[in-house]
């Protein structure tokens, strides 16, 4: 039997595989979360915003989307009124309470101010929050665990394998692929780099000192994540069931620590150029899953949803008009998502331009009017607590906010 003793020294093998991952560039005490925690989901493959949250108030949204177009409130598959303008997608009626309650909300015409349609680049710019520059090697969540790090390390979560770029970089992250073989001790004991760290940085130097406290910190919250062992074996694979699995998983982690202060996931499967669906089709199951899953999300967090953001994004939105096939193609403006407690929920947020051919991004696509940094960076700084310098030091080159998206912390 694998004790916990043997269970965390194998664990702390696993995690010593490099200096990179233990996070040698340092640990910098800027802000003190005192048990917040951010949560970002990222939907790959550019969902289809006007399908989230849908102007059914504008007549042109029916001109321009004959045939994937959803009915207005209280016909069959209508969408669900928010503002007698914009209704919700039924298929995300599980969220609805959290917009009467005031923990929802959206901000329209978010996104990259980079013009690519490339899911790839897209992708690439927003987990590094450098739209339009290739050469940045590390993800702003990492950037982020740097400027949150203090003596006690604040600690980054995900099931993505390989590691997403958003959180690649110099501090430490648990990595932990799902499925039945998410543990192979043999395997973490035999790592022959361990035994070569533990003496480079054995001694009482800020260096070692950083290498010991990181190991130490990765074991004992793989070591947690050992409780939940069954869970972690059913939630392998990606879809619908398996992002609902990880969802209620991520959030019964995060509530057992508030030392786990980010994590991350994904969801694929947006790229919704042929029969798109409206009230019901595979963009209708899609959302399906993601509203329950970030449903199962608040029900892991329990008590912990109250100081808990949950940040939904995409690489960018899909066009105003639907095609030929029934669908749409590669866009540019787009929704974001807040969730939880400190969201300054039950209205939308950012600039509505309407769809007006002249409002148009190129003729074609909903524009950019809210920078997607903006909302990052508003969201922590006023819940995290990140200001100036450490701000700056996620986002560089960057210096904006869209106030009033969540309350102060």
């Amino acid at each position: 039997m694998l004790t916990r003793r043997a269970l965390i020294k194998s664990l702390a093998a696993a995690g010593c595989c490099s200096l990179a991952q233990l996070g040698l560039g340092g640990f910098v005490a800027q802000a003190a979360t005192s048990g917040r925690r951010l949560v970002v989901v990222l939907l790959r493959g550019a969902i289809d915003g006007l399908s989230v949250v849908v102007p059914h108030g504008d007549p042109k949204y029916y001109a321009i989307r004959a045939a994937i177009a959803l009915q207005p409130p209280g016909e069959a598959g209508g969408v669900l009124d928010l503002d007698g303008h914009f209704g919700l997608h039924p298929a995300l009626e599980p969220l609805l309470p959290f917009w009467q309650g005031g923990e929802l909300a959206f901000v329209l015409n978010a996104g990259s101010m980079d013009e690519t349609r490339s899911h790839f680049d897209a992708q690439q710019y927003m987990e590094s929050a450098t739209p339009g520059v290739k050469s940045t090697v590390d993800g702003w969540m990492n950037r982020l665990l740097a400027a949150l790090s203090g003596t006690d390390p604040s600690r980054a979560i995900s099931f993505d394998e390989p590691l997403p770029a958003i959180l690649s970089g110099s501090m430490p992250v648990v990595d932990m692929p799902l499925g039945e073989n998410w543990l192979e001790p043999d395997a973490a004991q035999s790592d022959p780099f361990k035994a070569v760290y533990d003496m480079l940085y054995g001694g009482s130097d800020p260096l070692s000192l950083a290498y010991q406290q990181a190991a130490l910190a990765r074991a004992e919250l793989l070591a947690q994540l050992a409780v939940h062992a069954d869970e972690l074996a059913r939630a392998g694979g990606s879809g619908v069931a398996a992002f609902q699995q990880q969802a209620r998983l991520i959030g019964t982690v995060l509530a057992e620590s508030p030392q786990n202060t980010l994590a991350f996931m994904s969801f694929t499967g947006w790229d919704t150029h042929v029969n798109q669906g409206n009230g019901q089709g595979s963009l209708a199951n899609l959302l399906g899953g993601l509203g329950a899953g970030l449903g199962d999300l608040a029900a892991g967090l329990g008590n912990a949803w109250a100081s808990t953001v949950v940040v939904v994004m995409s690489e960018f939105g899909r066009t105003a008009r639907e095609n030929g096939n029934h669908g749409t193609d590669h866009g540019h403006g787009n929704a974001m998502w807040l969730l939880g407690g400190p969201v300054a929920g039950g209205r939308f947020h950012g600039e509505w331009l309407g769809l007006d051919e002249a409002s148009l991004h190129e003729g074609r696509d909903l524009p950019v009017t809210t920078d997607f940094r903006a909302v990052l960076a508003t969201v922590l700084a006023d819940h995290l607590g990140l200001q100036g310098a450490a701000l700056a030091q996620v986002f560089p080159g960057f210096a904006g906010a869209l106030p009033g998206i969540v309350h102060g912390g």
